[in-house]
């Protein structure tokens, strides 16, 4: 099952993205719906509020007057603590049952506007954010929602920057234009890379990298946070340290386009532990490989993770890298064209001995 988070800005057409995804096969599960589901009339939410904040809070139909409750839970910390510890467990148990729902082959896709402001993405194996800039979302918010221009903007306020949604995003989605073009945009998206990855993760199918050197991308530094930070969300706290190496780590060097980490344990039984939680979370072992090296299944981002325990001399050569060659004109350059040369063994060869007369230096 391949767990997608979709998030944008308030105003961003999100609904547009979904109902694309929906049509596609994916099963879209939607916070904003489920908060309203879990304290519909009738529901043991909507008796807990009632029982907490006073009968006030329902309307003349019995339903909940969203305005009254707000009036009530947000006059301080302690009203919305309150407002939060019964709506949260009731979102979270009903989120849990319908992702728990969802056919083993699903693209599940969970439609959260505070994903970001959560900080909650590192818990999915991609984040999709619909990115519309603030004056057109503004505009859309009080042409066509009918809402005042003030509130509008508080509400934007209240939510992630546009810079930090991107920062956080695998992919986005331009939908400051016309409709089509979004649509467009998504169902190429579902072709290319959520159904090849759904399929790589289902099957355990790695995507191993082509090692011929490209030109050097300034994503790739975003690109291996967003990875070590799903990788510290699946082994926790086995890992020491979890780093971006290798020669993408490098600023401004050309190089292969693959992202090299390196989880860093204790010893050689935390190896064994964050080797198994790894390859439980979908990561495949490389079993050509004599040192505990996996692969994921993404066929947009090639990943090698490492796993090394912090007395394994390759631990400390590997962070110094970076470090060292991009400090290092004419190291950078020999360095450069070995890559050039696509050859592994040659490559790990002269990381090491470059290594080994830094330490030696020191």
């Amino acid at each position: 099952m391949l767990m997608v988070g979709l998030t944008g800005g308030i105003g961003a057409g999100k609904s547009t993205v979904t109902a694309v995804l929906a049509e596609a096969g994916a099963v879209v599960v939607d916070a904003d719906l489920i908060a309203r589901e879990v304290v519909e009339p009738g529901s043991p939410g909507l008796a807990m509020l009632v029982a907490e904040f006073g009968e006030d809070i329902l309307g003349p139909d019995g339903a909940l007057d969203r305005a009254a409750l707000a009036a009530r839970a947000f006059v301080d910390a302690e009203r919305t603590a309150a407002l939060n510890a019964i709506t949260h467990p009731l979102i979270g148990e009903r989120t849990a049952e319908l992702f728990g729902s969802a056919p083993e082959d699903a693209i599940v896709v969970h439609d959260m506007p505070l994903l970001v402001e959560g900080g909650m993405t590192p818990g999915y194996h991609l984040v999709i954010v619909v990115d519309t800039p603030a004056e057109i979302r503004l505009q859309r918010l009080v042409e066509f929602r009918g809402m005042p221009e003030d509130d509008a903007r508080a509400r934007m306020s209240r939510q992630a920057t546009d810079e930090a949604r991107r920062a956080a995003a695998d992919v986005v989605i331009d939908n400051s234009g016309d409709r089509q073009t979004a649509v467009d945009l998504t169902s190429a998206l579902v072709e290319v890379r959520l159904r090849p990855f759904e399929h790589n993760l289902r099957t355990g199918t790695p995507v191993v990298g082509d090692r011929t050197v490209v030109a050097f991308r300034p994503e790739w530094a975003g690109e291996a946070e967003r990875a070590c930070g799903r990788l510290r969300h699946v082994v926790g706290q086995i890992a020491t340290r979890i780093d971006h190496v290798g020669p993408t780590a490098v600023e401004g060097l050309d190089a292969p386009d693959v992202i090299d980490l390196q989880v860093t344990v204790r010893d050689a039984a935390a190896v064994e532990v964050a080797l198994r939680t790894l390859t439980e979370a979908g990561y495949v072992r490389d079993r050509s490989s004599e040192r505990p090296l996996l692969h994921w299944c993404d066929p947009a981002r090639p990943l090698e993770v490492s796993i090394l325990a912090e007395d394994d001399p390759e631990h400390e050569f590997s962070l110094l890298m970076a470090e060292v060659i991009g400090a290092d004109p004419d190291a950078r350059a020999e360095y450069a064209e070995i890559l050039r040369r696509a050859d592994r063994e040659e490559t790990r060869q002269w990381e090491r001995t470059l290594s080994e007369a830094v330490l030696r230096r020191r």
